[in-house]
């Protein structure tokens, strides 16, 4: 084949090397506008997994790149007048101009066609002069191929929130440098590492409103730079910062980083197939350095799939369509934890009240790439240091047991440990009524080691149920059926329980769970109620109006089954304000068409749902905590977003709340939520942190390790624990024995099924270990 790669960066270079190496005999040209020794980056950074590709990709060039490097282990966070630090990490950096010469002298060693100082204006000409068959795409960020066939890529790109200089210093780094520094006008970082004997990258970046008040857009090149010397002087050690981008003037050489995501990877309508490639194609944030790792696996990806499916021109179909699907799934992976990285450095000031301790664990497990039990890996000294600090922070005595292990205090109420058995619809009450099944249900999961399980969503009136198999606390026959669970709870075990109320408004009377989810009744339906005359869907029935009189019977309904939740016994209290039910209706601009004072802006919105909560706080005993369960992003065009959701938890904690319950979705059927593992998370802990509030997280947790993660980082307080627990009532005793925890108090009659599983999971840990030393 002839191919010819636009752009003589990492991807163009190393895919053009591959294919030559593959086959001697295809034509492969590549265009480069700069000079072979003119680059504007400074070090590059790979981790010892992209490494590991690289030489099984070509070893000559692994060869030249690891002779090259400079390698550190550990990671040092700078915060406070604090240094921690993390070892285990494996990193390399090498300078970008020694990578692209090493990528340079390989492409001509294998006859590689290489042209510089060559300005790429029209694709279609070079590839008519070329006589390609396939043109690459590799120009970088600012790709002008992708805009000119922006029709047939669908980029989109996003400008993120931080400015952002790159800079260099002879100052050594020991460690992979993280470095905060407060200012009159907020924070700034320092991102440093050491790429060679006498250089290192010296990365620094802060919001954009932090950037302007500080007064950096109005500075030239070189009094921006004296900036950040005096501010991050004590890092540098005498040493200046350097520039090599003396072709900008001013304010330029801050940045705000673009994040690229292409829906399609190849332009098919021309006279060739032109496909994208690295930065081009995607772009992933240098916090976590993988835009080069991304561009080189870029180009081992359609290498080796040209080698598998065939490498001449009638090929090409079926090979970049295997290559786009493969490379967008693993781009996409990386991406998301950019993303959470981003946001991380984005909102430094939201982590800013964190002692260093957990400051520094925050910023390592920010991507959500690097777990609790990975940590532990990587630097089991580090983990078991911070451990010991955790469980001094929350009253124990300083010795390192798991995150989730530690008790919390909210009021006068302690519980045990950080998991919750989440609030789940049974569909099985009788007119409301809880039975054998509930105790059933309820009394295992209490027995199973979660530190207090949650009732069902429980109705306050007959017409506030989801459907006719939901509970109801409205007769004290209701209430002296929830005591006797309550009383099991309590007297057989050391968990706590939660009643959970809410009222279903407009997505009520409809058929259980098992059946046509979310459907109206075939017959029975019972009228419905809602902030405004919107149906939950095309089939539901259309709910009258709420009027004041009817506002006050259901506040009413409320504070009368919450006063029964108290005699029946119940230690915590939650109002239901998610999903789309009655005071989510009111909350959520979708379904809130309101005139009144309860209606169109935010604070006029949540004005029912704060009355009712209010009414609840007045009549629940002052030492026993109440929540609020709240759909902290809508996910459709319109709804509530976010920021939002921050300003919604404000209003409640202003009102007494104890504690925010971080659910999102299900306000309405155009909601599309982007799942994933504790996908809901960062929001619980934009609310925890931003507004100063307890939270718990919630949605698609379901690890140990996911917990650990997300107590010891401060990202929520508590975390409800849902499907899992249908499938394993004693969930949280099993996830302990397996991390080896054996402190955790069992029920007395299970000890001895305790003291078997401890033993048989010792056991295949040896085993397992036994084999891999054996491999």
């Amino acid at each position: 084949m002839r191919i010819v790669c636009i752009g003589g960066g990492p991807a163009g270079l190393y895919f053009a090397l591959l294919m030559k190496k593959q086959n001697p005999a295809h034509q492969i040209t590549v265009l480069e506008r700069n000079r072979p020794d003119d680059t504007f980056g400074w070090g590059v950074v790979f981790s010892d997994q992209t490494l590991g590709n690289l030489e099984k990709a070509d070893h000559p060039t692994y060869l030249q790149i690891s002779r090259a490097f400079h390698r550190w282990d550990a990671l040092e966070v700078h915060f406070k007048g604090r240094v921690i630090r993390s070892e285990g990490h494996g990193f390399i950096g090498i300078g970008r101009k020694k990578l692209l010469n090493i990528l340079q002298a390989r492409c001509r060693e294998l006859g590689v066609n290489l042209v510089f100082q060559t300005e790429v204006t029209d694709d279609e000409v070079i590839a008519q002069v070329y006589q390609a068959d396939l043109v690459i795409a590799s120009d970088g960020i600012n790709s002008r191929i992708r805009k000119k066939y922006e029709a047939s890529y669908q980029p989109d790109i996003e400008l993120r929130k931080c400015r952002f200089v790159w800079l260099g210093t002879h100052q050594p780094f020991p460690a992979f440098t993280f470095a905060f520094e407060k200012t009159e006008w907020g924070w700034f970082q320092g991102h440093a590492y050491q790429f060679d004997e006498h250089t290192s990258t010296f990365i620094v970046e802060t919001p954009e409103t932090v950037w302007q008040k500080a007064g950096l857009d109005r500075m030239s090149q070189e009094e921006g730079i004296a900036f950040c010397e005096r501010l991050f002087a004590k890092y540098l050690g005498g040493h200046r910062l350097i520039s090599n981008a003396a072709h900008l003037r001013g304010s330029a050489i801050w940045i705000r980083f673009p994040r690229v995501v292409c829906q399609n990877w190849v332009h098919w309508n021309g006279p060739v197939p032109v496909v994208l490639m690295g930065d081009a194609a995607h772009s992933a944030h240098f916090s976590i350095g993988s835009g080069t790792k991304l561009a080189l696996e870029d180009a081992i990806e359609l290498a080796r799939t040209f080698e598998r499916l065939g490498d001449t021109p009638a090929h090409l179909p079926e090979v970049l369509e295997a290559y786009q699907k493969v490379r967008q799934v693993e781009v996409l992976k990386l991406q998301n934890a950019a993303r959470n990285s981003t946001e991380w450095f984005e909102n430094v000031e939201r982590y800013s009240h964190f002692e260093a301790e957990q400051f520094a664990y925050s910023l390592l497990t920010r991507s959500q790439r690097i777990s609790h039990e990975n940590l532990r890996l990587r630097d089991r000294r580090y983990l078991e240091g911070y451990e010991r600090w955790l469980a001094q922070k929350s009253g124990l005595p300083p010795r390192p047991i798991p995150p989730m292990f530690t008790p919390f205090r909210l009021r006068g109420l302690t519980l045990k440990n950080r998991v919750v058995v989440s609030p789940m619809a049974m569909y099985s009450a009788q007119d409301g009524l809880v039975n054998d099944f509930h105790l059933v249900h309820l009394g295992a999961r209490a027995l199973g080691g979660a530190a207090m399980v949650f009732t069902e969503m429980t109705a306050p009136s007959p017409d506030g149920r989801i459907t006719p198999g939901c509970a109801g606390l409205y007769s004290e026959a209701h209430m002296r059926a929830y005591k006797r669970i309550v009383d099991f709870v309590h007297q057989h075990t050391d968990a706590k329980i939660a009643l959970q109320l809410g009222h279903a408004g407009p997505k009520g009377s409809t058929q259980v769970g098992w059946e046509a989810q979310d459907e109206p009744l075939p017959e029975g339906n019972w009228p419905l109620i809602a902030p405004s005359p919107i149906p939950y869907g095309p089939h539901n029935q259309i709910p009258r109006t709420m009027t004041r009189e009817d506002m006050e019977r259901v506040k009413a309904e409320f504070v009368r089954a919450a006063q029964w939740g108290v005699e029946a016994g119940f230690d915590w209290l939650e109002l239901h304000c998610a999903h789309g039910y009655l005071l989510s209706a009111f909350i959520c601009p979708l379904t809130n068409q309101r005139t009144d004072e309860y209606g169109g802006s935010l604070e006029n919105r949540c004005r029912y749902p704060l009355e009712v909560f209010r009414a609840l706080r007045a009549v629940w005993p002052e030492h026993l905590p109440i929540s609020v369960r709240i759909s902290a992003h809508d996910w459709a065009p319109g709804g509530n977003t976010p920021d939002d959701a921050v300003e919604i938890a404000r209003l409640f904690k202003e009102a007494g709340c104890d504690l925010i319950d971080v659910s999102s979705g299900q306000t309405t059927r155009q909601a599309r939520p982007v799942y994933g593992r504790m996908y809901q998370t960062p929001f619980a802990d934009r609310i925890r942190n931003e507004v100063g509030i307890a939270t718990m997280a919630v949605g698609a947790i379901y690890e140990a390790d996911h917990v650990n993660s997300i107590i010891a980082a401060g990202r929520a307080d508590l975390c409800a624990i849902a499907r899992p627990h249908l499938a394993d009532p004693h969930w949280t005793l099993n996830q302990a024995a397996r991390l080896g925890y054996t402190e955790i108090s069992w029920p007395k009659q299970y000890l001895s099924g305790k003291a078997q599983l401890e033993r048989n999971l010792a056991r295949a840990s040896l085993e397992r270990a036994e084999e891999l030393a054996i491999r």
